[in-house]
């Protein structure tokens, strides 16, 4: 028989007190051992053969690949075990700190998205002693809030190998079949300061970055117009001029500028198309202006995901929930996933208007609901080993 392990709060508890956040800032990055550990802790006891796999270039930084059963096939959940930095004097509890009340639990990662692994866990308790027909895999995954460099070691290295794969984002429990991708860039603007007497003493970087704007923004409205697609609340694709800096005197010719931008692409977009473009448009700004310009990219980005809205696990998660699926503005490893052959869809407990924000939290409304889903889940495409596509 499986050791005992612990309950599904206690679980849930012990995670959100094992700090995890990663970030593009060293200040606030962390490892996601502890979470990894405890998962897999948790995972063999029950029966479950586990890999800690380390992301090659990220130290501290580990996948999780635990599976139940044997086969070609099966069935993955995954999360990942990272947050997002945050402000805990805006909290009203400690936010590493499980706390209970108004019917929630609260705390970092409640629903974004540690809060997953002990529903699967939950899910997964009643098919151990079982004979499965194929396997139950579940996958924690290391950076997904910053890198996504987890998910990319793992389509890398092509694992884990199965046929569908649900990832528990906060959903409300509504399957998701399609998502942006996502792009950040930084222009940077190397011109010559000089004393604002004399404009000809040198070349203003922010006049220039001003060109760089105009460029962009127009570069926006061409996409605006060409792609369009009605699924998403935000039926275009966007940019967001996020953040600028540039100068440091008024009486100072600005020497070097730069700009971060965001971009998110609608499925059939691609990135690389997207920069290729994007060098093209400001490269002939910089003879006019006497500048260098650079356009870097902040991380490799991620690829839009879209299934067929007639897959086996959309109308299957759509049979089981009772929704529609749906489209969402923000990114997941979904395409990493969908990339190594799953039938991919996004589906979890919790609410992303919860997310990345002071007092996130987990209603329990959500959690034997999404238990209930699970094990549904497992039981046709693990136990019975549905494989019809």
């Amino acid at each position: 028989m499986p050791a005992a392990i612990p309950d599904l709060v206690t679980m849930l508890r012990e995670l959100i007190a094992s700090p995890s956040i990663s970030c593009s800032s060293a200040d606030w990055d962390q490892s996601n051992l502890g979470v990894i550990t405890k998962l897999e802790t948790w995972l063999s006891d029950l029966g479950f053969r586990t890999e800690v796999m380390p992301v090659p270039g990220h130290p501290g930084k580990s996948n999780l690949i635990a599976t139940l059963g044997m086969g070609p096939g099966g069935l993955v959940l995954s999360g990942h075990t990272d947050t997002v930095p945050c402000n805990s004097e805006l909290w009203k509890s400690d936010p590493f700190r499980l706390d209970e009340r108004d019917n929630r639990f609260y705390g970092l990662g409640t629903c974004d998205m540690k809060g997953f692994f002990p529903i699967a866990i939950e899910a997964a308790r009643r098919f151990v002693d079982q004979p499965l027909r194929q396997p139950l895999i579940i996958l924690a995954t290391a950076d997904e809030e910053s890198s996504m460099s987890g998910a990319r070691a793992l389509a890398e290295a092509g694992r884990p190998k199965a046929r569908y794969a649900v990832i528990g984002e906060p959903t409300s429990i509504k399957p998701i079949y399609m998502h942006k991708g996502i792009m950040m860039d930084v222009v940077r603007v190397t011109g010559r300061s000089g004393h604002s007497s004399d404009p000809s003493l040198g070349a203003s970087a922010l006049e220039a970055m001003h060109g760089v704007m105009g460029e962009l923004i127009s570069f926006r409205r061409e996409l605006q117009q060409q792609y369009r697609q009605s699924d998403f609340t935000v039926s275009v694709p966007t940019l967001n001029l996020g953040c600028i800096h540039g100068g440091d005197n008024p009486n100072r010719i600005c020497g070097r500028c730069e700009l971060e931008f965001d971009l998110r692409p609608l499925p059939g977009m691609s990135i690389d198309v997207l920069r290729e473009s994007i060098h093209k448009r400001l490269a002939p700004l910089q003879q006019p202006y006497g500048v260098k310009i650079d356009v870097d990219e902040l991380f490799p980005g991620i690829p839009p995901f879209q299934n067929s809205r007639t897959s086996e696990l959309v109308r299957t998660a759509e049979q089981l929930t009772g929704h529609q699926a749906e489209a969402v503005a923000f990114g997941t490893e979904a395409p990493f996933l969908q990339g190594m052959g799953m039938d991919t869809i996004v589906m979890g407990p919790g609410s992303i208007a919860q997310a990345h924000q002071p007092d996130e939290y987990l209603s329990h409304d959500q959690i034997n609901p999404m238990v209930g889903v699970l094990e549904q889940l497992i039981q046709k495409y693990c136990l019975h080993g549905t494989t019809d596509a």
